[in-house]
This record gives C-alpha cells, sequence and structure tokens, in this order.
C-alpha cells in the first residue's frame, strides 16, 4: 500500500472520529398517535355497530332532489374555493419533484471565453507577454451524484411527496365543506318557503275571519271592535311574508356564491322539494374504519408522514455526506478562440466529494430538535382530529336520533292543535263562541306548524352533518398511508464524544 493511500486512509478514519463530536443523543420525537381503535366510541356510536354501509360519494342525492343535485354539480365545477384546493395540489405535487431531483444525477455544462491583453509596462509588466492579447477559454460538463448512503435525500423527497398528499385529502376537505355547506343551505330555503307557504296561510285565513266579521257587523250581529280586532294582525302577518321573501332572495344569493356564480343564477332556483326516507347507514366496525373516510383524518395522517421523514432528513444531516463527482472537458490559455477544441486540450477527472459535519455551535442538533417538535405537533393534531371526529360523529348521531322523536311528537302536536281549531271555528260559525276563541286556536295551530318545519328541517341538517361527519364517502380508507411512513425512521445514535460546541 503506498503512501498517499495510507495518507488518505488516515485522514478519512480521522474524520469519522472527529464527526462523533455530532452527537444526536437525547433528541428523539415524544408523542404517538392514538390508536382509534383504543378510544371509547360511546353509546351512540355502540349502537350503529349493528347496522353496515358507507354514505356514498354523492350522498347529497339521498335527498332526492335533482335540483340539488344540479347545484353541487355545478359548484364542484366552477367553485373558485375548490379552484384554489386544485391549485395547491398542483404546487404541493410539483414542489415535490424539485426535491426528488435532489436523489437524481445532477449533469451540468459550462463555457466561457475571454480575450487576455497584457499591460505594456517596463517597470511592472509582465516581461515578455507585454503588450500582447490572446484569447483563454474553457468548456466542459460536470457530473454530481449524491450517493445517499444516510437516505437523507430520500427522505426529503418522501417528506415533500407526503405534504403532497396532505395537501391533496385537504383539498377533499374543501370540497365536502362545499357540499355541505351547499345542502345546509338548501335545506333552509326550503324551510322559508314552508314557513311563507303557513304565514300565507295565516294570511288567508285571518283575512276570512275579518271577512266574516264585518258581515256579521253588517247583519247586526257583530260589533265594530270585532271587525278591528280581526284586522289588526294583517299588517304584521304581510310584514313577515315581506321578510321571508327577503331570506329567500338571501338563500339563493348565498347559493349561487357557493357555486361560483353571480347573484343572477339565483333566479333559475325553483322551490326546493326535498325527501329524506332512509335512515343512515354506518359500517360495522367502528371506530376505525370510520375515522378512515375523513379527509382531515387522511390529511393528519399523510403530516405525521410527512413530520416524519423531516426528522429523517435532520438525522441524516449528522453523517457525513458522500457525493460522486466527475468532470469532462477542455481548457486553453493563449492561442485563438477556438484552440480549446483540439484533442490535446481534452481532460477530465472523477472521484468521491466528502462533506462532514464537526462543529457547528450546535446547528444540526437545533434542527433535528425542531424537526422532533414539529413531529411530537402533527402527532397531537392528528390525536386531536380523531377525537373531535369522534365527538362530531357521536353528536349528530344524537341529534338525528333526537329529531326523529321531536318530527313524531310534533306531528301529533299539530295534528292536535289542527283538531282544536277546526272544534273553535265551527263553535264561532254556530254562535257558541266569540272569535278570540278562534284567533287563539288558529294561532297555535300555525305556531305548531311552524315548529314542524322547524324539525323537519333540523333533521335534514343533521343528516347532510352526519354525512359531512362521516367523510361523505370522499376517500377510501385503503389509499391512506401505510403505516411504516408515519414514525421516524431509527437510525443509529451517534456516540456522544465530546460533545457538540
Amino acid at each position: 500500500m503506498s503512501s498517499r493511500t495510507c495518507l488518505a486512509g488516515a485522514l478519512l478514519a480521522s474524520a469519522l472520529v472527529l464527526g462523533g463530536c455530532m452527537s444526536t443523543g437525547g433528541i428523539a420525537p415524544q408523542q404517538a398517535r392514538l390508536d382509534a381503535n383504543t378510544l371509547s366510541p360511546g353509546a351512540a356510536l355502540a349502537q350503529a355497530r349493528r347496522e353496515a354501509g358507507w354514505p356514498r360519494e354523492s350522498w347529497w342525492q339521498q335527498y332526492h332532489d335533482p335540483q340539488l343535485d344540479a347545484w353541487i354539480a355545478r359548484a364542484l365545477e366552477h367553485s373558485p374555493s375548490l379552484d384554489e384546493a386544485e391549485a395547491r395540489v398542483r404546487q404541493a405535487m410539483a414542489l415535490a419533484e424539485v426535491t426528488r431531483a435532489a436523489e437524481a444525477p445532477q449533469l451540468g455544462a459550462s463555457a466561457s471565453l475571454r480575450r487576455q491583453h497584457w499591460p505594456d509596462d517596463a517597470l511592472h509588466g509582465p516581461g515578455a507577454l507585454a503588450g500582447s492579447s490572446h484569447w483563454n477559454g474553457d468548456a466542459g460538463l460536470g457530473l454530481r451524484y449524491a450517493l445517499d448512503l444516510w437516505g437523507r435525500e430520500r427522505s426529503a423527497s418522501e417528506g415533500a411527496r407526503h405534504a403532497a398528499y396532505a395537501s391533496a385529502a385537504a383539498g377533499r376537505v374543501v370540497q365536502l365543506e362545499l357540499e355541505r355547506n351547499i345542502v345546509l343551505v338548501y335545506v333552509q330555503l326550503a324551510l322559508r318557503h314552508a314557513e311563507r307557504d303557513i304565514l300565507k296561510a295565516t294570511l288567508a285565513q285571518q283575512e276570512h275571519i275579518l271577512a266574516l266579521a264585518r258581515r256579521r257587523l253588517a247583519g247586526g250581529l257583530g260589533t265594530a271592535f270585532e271587525v278591528s280586532q280581526a284586522s289588526a294582525p294583517l299588517p304584521e302577518t304581510r310584514r313577515q311574508i315581506a321578510e321571508l321573501d327577503a331570506r329567500i332572495a338571501l338563500a339563493g344569493n348565498q347559493l349561487a356564491a357557493l357555486a361560483g356564480q353571480g347573484p343572477g343564477a339565483a333566479a333559475q332556483l325553483q322551490r326546493p322539494n326535498l325527501q329524506l326516507t332512509a335512515q343512515p347507514s354506518l359500517p360495522a366496525v367502528l371506530p376505525a374504519d370510520l375515522l378512515g373516510r375523513r379527509p382531515d383524518v387522511v390529511a393528519r395522517r399523510w403530516q405525521v408522514a410527512a413530520r416524519a421523514s423531516g426528522v429523517d432528513v435532520a438525522r441524516a444531516d449528522f453523517y457525513p455526506n458522500i457525493d460522486l463527482v466527475a468532470g469532462l472537458g477542455f481548457g486553453a490559455v493563449g492561442g485563438g478562440a477556438l484552440a480549446l477544441l483540439q484533442a490535446g486540450k481534452l481532460g477530465g477527472s472523477i472521484g468521491p466529494a466528502l462533506s462532514l459535519p464537526l462543529f457547528d455551535g450546535g446547528r444540526r442538533r437545533g434542527r433535528l430538535g425542531a424537526a422532533s417538535a414539529a413531529y411530537d405537533a402533527a402527532v397531537a393534531r392528528y390525536n386531536q382530529t380523531l377525537i373531535s371526529a369522534l365527538r362530531e360523529i357521536s353528536d349528530q348521531l344524537i341529534r338525528l336520533r333526537s329529531l326523529d322523536e321531536q318530527q313524531r311528537l310534533a306531528a301529533e302536536a299539530t295534528a292536535t292543535a289542527e283538531a282544536s281549531w277546526r272544534i273553535a271555528e265551527q263553535a264561532w260559525r254556530g254562535g257558541l263562541t266569540d272569535y278570540l276563541a278562534v284567533l287563539e286556536a288558529q294561532t297555535r295551530l300555525f305556531a305548531q306548524q311552524r315548529v314542524q318545519q322547524q324539525v323537519w328541517a333540523a333533521r335534514l341538517a343533521a343528516h347532510a352533518e352526519l354525512m359531512a361527519a362521516l367523510g361523505g364517502g370522499l376517500l377510501d380508507p385503503q389509499h391512506g398511508p401505510a403505516e411504516r411512513l408515519l414514525e421516524p425512521r431509527r437510525v443509529p445514535v451517534l456516540s456522544a464524544g465530546a460533545g457538540s460546541r
């Protein structure tokens, strides 16, 4: 073995020993992801274990309203919020490509050509070259390839790709939120129309009672006070109708805005015709499979995976970086402009390039600590998302089952109020009671009808909230990140040595 080879080996060994001064000891992620199967689902979710089936991707079609289907289709095509989410996904994927490029060989070309003139200075000049001019030039190819022995570039590429996947899942969150908001506004639009019908019926009944009071007065059976009392509620009822007309128009504008349209698009809206007869169905396995469908949970999982890759990158920075470097080119000093293209001017080189962290004032330890803390924060957000998802699903199940019972009771109350009103009207027509009894019975009936419509709308809204809480059928759990991507890879910890500076 030559002395030169021994010297190179000794230098490399010394560098590796000194590298031990850069220690990763004591820095590691501290948080662990919650297992959804270990979370108690509660009575509401436990009751759903007997049922099976997922909400369909087009879950709003369960309302059987073609106009609603058309508006959501329009929103999915024209919504600026979805366009922005899609642009963010494209940006994230492009950045992932930029990061992935570091894994590939890098080949570059350079060339320069300079005209050199030497000064004619007898005292300080360049001697024989004084006053002469010639060409200096070089041209060549340079190759650099990162061997990536510790997986730094691979981890960085994986992290960027996982961030892009998280961005895609976040785009699904935006889409699901848009669908949910359109359904909720549409349900409110249906409720306003129903309330307007009730007020129109109230107004018609009040006008009818006023006409009867006037006939009784004309026939000598009534009084002017009865006519005055019968006419008193009409202006307020007309005002409430005008208010509902405005609310209907505003709901149309809101729908148009959600669909990425101008207010004029609301002119095409017809009265909603919502029907919901099927009960929501839930998967037999809860809650892990249930939560795996939510796009926000999937997004959080990809964010954890991206942060895990960030820890791997920061840890790999503690190890020597070895690149393969090669160059091939022409070089010429003096002669003509094309002298460098002569065969004798061709040269080349190839060999490894080593960079080794020695002392950096604690910069790399700080980066690893920051990456570990970012991973812990991502895990904490993931765990919180799981807990919140379970609460949201349980809340909507409780609301929906309560509203089912409320709807039954409201229908009974409406039927009782209607029977009471009919009895009061018949008694008033027969002269057995005054008009006040009829007005009171009528007021109770229409108030109960409004309650019934409000319960009906609340049940439709609760169903939409539950479908959104279940993920809307947007994502397949099989398309989630592999479990091996969710934890930082365990690289052997470097010895503490003399400690970092």
